[in-house]
């Protein structure tokens, strides 16, 4: 599923070589998956109204489903320089 995410995320941004996806688990079972991008690229991410941040998580959701398992996908604060 990582590299699902990082074939999305890189296939949007203008630096796609500073993209970094973490994946973290949880005491819970769910798993984090924690987007590190450029910049000047987390606009792109966003989306206007976090439109494009929603579609990524919604298209995540799938091989979650298929995989029984539970995700989060977040943005990293702090972006690269």
């Amino acid at each position: 599923m990582k590299d699902i995410l990082l074939n999305i995320v890189t296939a949007i941004v203008e630096s796609p070589k500073k993209v970094e996806v973490e994946e973290e688990a949880q005491e819970d079972g769910a798993i984090n998956y924690v987007i590190t991008v450029a910049k000047e690229d987390m606009g792109r991410i966003i989306g206007k109204n976090g439109k494009v941040i929603r579609a990524i998580r919604n298209v995540m959701k799938i091989p979650a489903i298929k995989n029984n398992k539970k995700i989060f996908v977040t943005l990293s604060e702090n972006p690269q320089e």
